[in-house]
């Protein structure tokens, strides 16, 4: 799968990822993906090839973009995906207006970028586009601190490697306890996984 390179896009470290998808491997199957801020696609690519039902791929630069599709028409894929030209906090308002939820939200803007405040307050205003027992995944430098709630989304966990981290969010109360149970036994056996391999 070809990337490219530039400030602007960053692809997720290899152990990272995998460690993402060893976690969410027990929601992905007839998921509804959201990919906020995709890249050239290899989150949500992989998302489908571990069986998501549907991905959205968000990305505003029209380059990265080309880039998205050639390496989605190089997978075979044609079906079950949706790509918006827009930027993230737009996209997440067209969708809030269509109605649509999904069952993971990934997001993984560049690490200086303003968006993440524009976004997750976004998300604050319009909390139906994340399912009910959905996750919402924030990727982000280790020095950036995020709030632990957005609205109505509270941090349940967080997952470092090196200088990179990921944020999961669920609503608070009884769902984001359980959400907290679900990826923390999942961070626990991904974390067993990682020792038993090396």
């Amino acid at each position: 799968m070809k990337g490219l390179s530039g400030r602007a896009v960053r692809p997720t470290p290899d152990r990272l990822r995998e460690s993402l998808f060893n976690i969410l491997r027990p929601r992905l199957a007839g998921a509804r993906f959201l990919d906020l801020c995709a890249g050239t696609g290899s989150v949500g690519i992989e998302a489908l090839s571990r069986g998501a039902r549907y991905v959205t791929f968000v990305e505003r630069s029209r380059i990265v973009i080309e880039q998205l599709r050639h390496n989605l028409a190089a997978c075979g894929i044609r079906e079950g995906i949706e790509i918006l030209q827009q930027d993230a906090a737009r996209a997440l308002e067209q969708l809030g207006k269509r109605g649509e939820a999904f069952d993971v939200i990934f997001f993984d803007p560049p690490y200086a970028s303003e968006l993440y405040e524009a976004v997750l307050e976004q998300l604050a205003r319009a909390p139906s586009v994340l399912a009910p027992g959905g996750i919402l995944i924030v990727m982000h430098h280790a020095k950036r601190a995020l709030a632990a709630r957005y609205g109505e989304f509270e941090r349940v966990r967080q997952l470092r490697q090196g200088e990179n981290v990921l944020s999961f969010y669920a609503r608070h109360h009884a769902e984001a306890a359980a959400t907290s149970r679900d990826v923390d036994a999942d961070v626990r056996a991904c974390s067993r996984s990682g020792r038993a391999s090396r």
